[in-house]
């Protein structure tokens, strides 16, 4: 490309010195040979008019008396009328310029000048237009070497953008070459390298989420396949099967949340369900770990309380705190129920020592944890309560409490306000 535009500018360039070069030389050598006609003339005019005035006066006319007038390549001749010419100057040969000039005592001056002085003349006007036509062709051609410079740098330079985007290196340059078209093009490459950023973003946050919050639940169903297969008891069978086929249902709603969310997390599916349905599944499905774990589960608060939010999404933060509980605290876990204003709040608390002050405000930030774990958790769970409209708040660092806020739906059944106790071992 590069020297296709050189050859192109330089192109122009030689069409327009030929264009005007040639019709330049025709001017100038018209005008050369105009102007030398016209001198020749004239001085033929000035001859007559001195040999007027000495015949007037009745002076002689020498040839010694007009050498001093004609000077150069010139040569002149006088006839007077019964007197001998009288000539000046050497006559030349060859083609030459002539003009002839009557004077009013009957008179004739011819004035002669060799054309090689034109020739010559003309000769040196050319070689003037000749340098001056190299001479912009030499600029053209450095003119079209920085142009093509200009404009290939850049390419080359986008070229190279692309390619580091097709490689998987999605950063923007922000570099700008102050041509417009080439800019755009900039922008545009700028702006796909940004998506492409979020969208791998996107992806590498679905896959650690994803795997971070189905291991538990997958650890869970596990654990329940193993009762079934160590268990004789068809009774026990099929309640361990419910709960298994339960939280089947549950990991396939954890799969499409997860997908929603990594396709826009603005997107929701909030409906009013019962809160209690979800606490008490929650505390059936961890109830073996605790139990394994030597600790104990508990809920308490108000009864039938109908939140609005997305059943499966409470259901993921409950789990992440309470995991999180398993993990990181000790002594029993409370689930607590109460509402504040419009608003149901189920708090999550443990007797452990809590959270470091220097993390309190950072908890719910990817990457942070206190013990070694991944730090995702809770940060999905800030995610998914957040998508329904709610929110999750640590209100206390020591002993740790957790609050999860919905939208609550107030019913209108007696039994609501009534607070009782339930305790799950």
């Amino acid at each position: 490309m590069r020297r296709r535009l050189i050859q192109s500018t330089l192109a122009v360039v030689l069409v327009v010195i030929a264009v005007f070069g040639v019709s330049l030389v025709i001017v100038e050598t018209r005008t050369i040979s105009s102007s030398a006609q016209e001198r020749v003339e004239s001085e033929a005019l000035r001859l007559a008019s001195i040999v007027d005035s000495r015949l007037l006066t009745n002076e002689d006319v020498k040839s010694a008396l007009f050498k001093d007038q004609v000077t150069g390549d010139k040569y002149a001749e006088i006839d007077i009328p019964g007197k001998p010419t009288v000539k000046v100057g050497t006559r030349p040969v060859g083609d030459v310029i002539r003009a002839t000039a009557q004077g009013e005592e009957g008179e004739t001056v011819r004035v002669e000048q060799p054309r090689s002085a034109v020739t010559r003349e003309v000769g040196r006007t050319l070689l003037i237009i000749a340098l001056v036509a190299l001479l912009a062709i030499i600029a053209a051609v450095l003119l079209a070497v920085r142009q093509a410079n200009r404009l290939t740098s850049p390419l080359t330079d986008l070229a190279e953008t692309a390619e580091r985007l097709g490689s998987g290196d999605p950063r923007p340059r922000h570099k700008r070459y102050g041509v417009p078209e080439l800019d755009r093009v900039a922008d545009v490459l700028d702006s796909s390298a940004e998506r492409i950023a979020r969208m791998l973003t996107a992806e590498r946050r679905l896959a650690a989420d994803a795997s971070h919050q189905l291991r538990t639940p997958l650890t869970a169903l596990s654990m329940r396949l193993e009762e079934i297969t160590l268990t004789d008891d068809p009774d026990t069978v099929k309640e361990e099967a419910t709960i298994a086929l339960t939280q089947v249902e549950r990991l396939t709603d954890v799969v499409e949340r997860l997908l929603t969310n990594a396709r826009d997390p603005r997107t929701g599916s909030a409906v009013s369900f019962d809160l209690d349905e979800v606490i008490q599944q929650q505390i059936a499905e961890w109830r073996p770990a605790y139990r394994s774990a030597g600790r104990a589960i508990v809920s308490s608060g108000k009864r039938h309380l109908r939140a609005v939010g997305t059943p499966g999404a409470v259901a993921q933060v409950l789990a992440a705190l309470i995991e999180n509980s398993l993990m990181h605290g000790g002594g029993t876990v409370a689930l607590r129920t109460r509402v504040t204003g419009n608003q149901a709040v189920v708090e999550v608390t443990d007797e452990g020592p809590g959270v470091p002050p220097q993390l309190g405000s950072r908890i719910f930030e990817r990457a942070i944890s206190g013990r070694n774990s991944t730090g995702i958790g809770l940060a999905v769970a800030r995610d998914l309560a957040e998508a329904d409209g709610g929110r999750l708040e640590m209100l206390q660092t020591a002993p740790p409490v957790f609050g999860l806020f919905l939208s609550r739906t107030p019913l209108k059944a007696p039994l609501e306000g009534e607070e009782q106790e339930r305790t799950v071992r």
